[in-house]
């Protein structure tokens, strides 16, 4: 079975990003943005280590059996905190896992509800719908998405 651990950014090459930044499948469901290159790799992990520095706030690299697959994390934006999850396609299996573990990591810093946000091209997860006090249409930095509000417990 795989291992999966859960890295800071400041131990991960940004050099390792890049491409999982830039990945067609990857892009596909999440806000459009320019193509990555190293420099603008390494200022997105510095805001992303900002992040992490932040009351309320955990952000790691994922890896895999020692391969970099993407990020997690919980976050602050529009005044809510929401959970993050961008994983390689290859191991979107391994999702829920992540997910349960990000749940986790919520309620050891104490919130009471987290919020995730699927991009509009995203199906709607059963699984979430289930498990969420209220699930609506959102839009975010002029993107739509269906969000989840999820109770901590």
């Amino acid at each position: 079975m795989s291992t999966i651990e859960y890295v800071k950014f400041n131990r991960t090459n940004p050099k390792n990003f890049l491409p999982l930044l830039n990945k067609l499948k990857i892009r596909e469901h999440l806000m459009q943005h320019e193509l990555f290159n190293l420099e603008t790799t390494a200022a997105w992990m510095e805001s992303k280590i900002a992040v992490d520095a932040s009351n309320g706030c955990k952000v790691r690299a994922i890896k895999v059996d020692n391969q970099l697959i993407g990020w997690c994390g919980i976050q602050f934006e529009a005044g809510k905190y929401e959970l993050a999850i961008v994983i390689d396609d290859t191991s979107w299996g391994l999702g829920i896992k992540i997910f349960h573990e990000l749940m986790l990591w919520a309620k050891v810093i104490g919130h009471k509800e987290v919020y995730i946000h699927f991009l509009h091209t995203r199906p709607k997860y059963k699984f979430l719908q289930k498990l969420a006090k209220s699930v609506n249409e959102s839009e975010l930095f002029g993107s739509k998405f269906n969000t989840y509000q999820l109770v901590v417990k």
